[in-house]
């Protein structure tokens, strides 16, 4: 009897956690069932961001990763600012994803509409000013609703790698303020689209849902009632996440729909 071909799955994480960490929970759930790529941002590949890092440093070295590991398509799960990279692989080459699933990409990519820009402004206020510490801290916070506890820090010196993100996620934010690229080239990503958020993060995040429901073709929004951005499902809830990505890649492999019927899914297409 012949084995069955595991589904190739590559995943992007945030600004902040390392991939291999960022889904090990999740990755555990799926167990055998999938052949994972899990790719870091170029963004940390030395110790200092490329000169001149874009968006478009990240999909060349997204593209790079999967011709290497000789993945001619593929289902694509990205998270935060690997999010955001996604969506912008995904435009520009269309023909390699299978689908696309994500948990509150950090920024959609093309010139930003008048709510963006001045939630950026907003965003931004002093937070350069701070020292490397407290401006992780204040980042943090600065995504969470009103009242909206921050994640409690591992016990223990942090991890070596923590020292790159302060200028990571500077390099990634002017990066996505820089961004001129055509937004309406979104419409091409035509494949089966998961977009998850949390309700407890805040609530510029709805508008980036509702500009993404605009443009994508065949969306699916779940909403997940207990969660924020630095609590995403696949370290939060990996079974829940697991069962909605076993539902896309069906969805993509044989044409059958996401099943209706949960309260907090809504459906675009």
């Amino acid at each position: 009897m012949p084995v069955p071909t595991r589904l190739p799955v590559v995943f992007l994480p945030g600004g902040v956690t390392p991939v291999a960490p960022s889904y090990a929970p999740l990755l555990a759930e799926l167990g055998d069932e999938i052949q994972p790529l899990l790719k870091d941002l170029e963004v940390y590949s030395a110790d200092e961001p490329p000169a001149g890092y874009s968006i478009q440093t990240e999909v060349e070295g997204l593209l790079r990763a999967v011709d290497a590991a000789s993945l001619p398509t593929f289902h694509l799960v990205g998270y935060s600012g690997g999010g955001a990279v996604t969506l912008a692989f995904a435009a520009e080459h269309p023909e390699r994803v299978r689908s696309l699933a994500m948990f509150e990409p950090a920024n959609v990519p093309g010139v930003w509409d008048a709510y963006e820009q001045g939630q950026w402004v907003d965003f931004q206020e002093g937070l350069a000013d701070l020292p490397a510490d407290r401006m992780l801290a204040e980042f943090t916070r600065r995504q969470l609703r009103p009242g909206v506890d921050p994640p409690a820090l591992p016990a223990g010196p942090p991890p070596p790698w923590m020292a790159q993100r302060p200028a990571g996620l500077r390099a990634m934010m002017t990066a996505f303020a820089a961004d001129a690229s055509d937004r309406e080239l979104l419409r091409r990503i035509a494949m089966p689209v998961y977009l998850a958020h949390g309700l407890l993060t805040a609530e510029y995040m709805i508008h980036r849902v509702q500009v993404l429901a605009g443009l994508l073709p065949d969306l699916w929004i779940e909403a997940y009632p207990a969660v924020h951005h630095f609590a995403p499902p696949q370290r939060s809830q990996p079974k829940r996440y697991a069962d909605a990505l076993r539902s896309l890649w069906a969805r993509a492999e044989g044409g059958r729909s996401p099943s209706a019927g949960a309260d907090d899914r809504t459906y675009a297409a």
